[in-house]
């Protein structure tokens, strides 16, 4: 939300001071908090995933939201770079050339919206097993008294 508010005050700021700082604090944002926090996003739902019973590839809704951080991390990554790029070209931008640059809002409002969905997914957790979860699901085994329990629940 601060790099949209950013990418706001970039884009419809008159004053080329507003401007440069706003795309400055877009860049040390992005890389000093975003990209570990999403690093880090990314890290802890793999370990999450494949540390519960939920599991990686046994769920829709944690192969989606997976899929999606890991879309959202590639994409901040290839970005950022693109970010550095803009804020040493305005250093050195005429002050009435600025607006050509605008403010970053695709990203950032298209990131907030993948933020949401992800959340959503993993709070909700909507039914749907994989056809890898269901085939694990009815695995048994036998145990010395002739009783069959499922592995899911012991």
């Amino acid at each position: 939300m601060a790099y949209l508010a950013l990418g706001l005050t970039a884009t419809f700021s008159g004053s080329s001071t507003s401007v440069r700082g706003a795309w400055a604090a877009m860049e040390i944002i992005g890389w000093y908090v975003l990209v570990p926090l999403a690093l880090g996003s990314w890290v802890t739902g793999l370990v999450m995933s494949l540390g519960t019973r939920w599991g990686l590839l046994r769920y829709y809704w944690v192969l989606v939201s997976f899929a999606l951080t890991s879309l959202a991390v590639i994409v901040l990554l290839v970005h950022m770079p693109d970010v550095s790029v803009v804020v040493q070209a305005i250093a050195t931008t005429a002050d009435d050339e600025l607006g050509q640059y605008g403010g970053d809002l695709f990203h950032a409002a298209a990131a907030l919206v993948l933020l949401l969905l992800i959340q959503v997914l993993n709070v909700y957790k909507p039914p749907g097993m994989t056809p890898y979860g269901w085939r694990k699901s009815k695995r048994t085994h036998s145990q010395g008294d002739g009783t069959v329990l499922d592995q899911e629940t012991g």
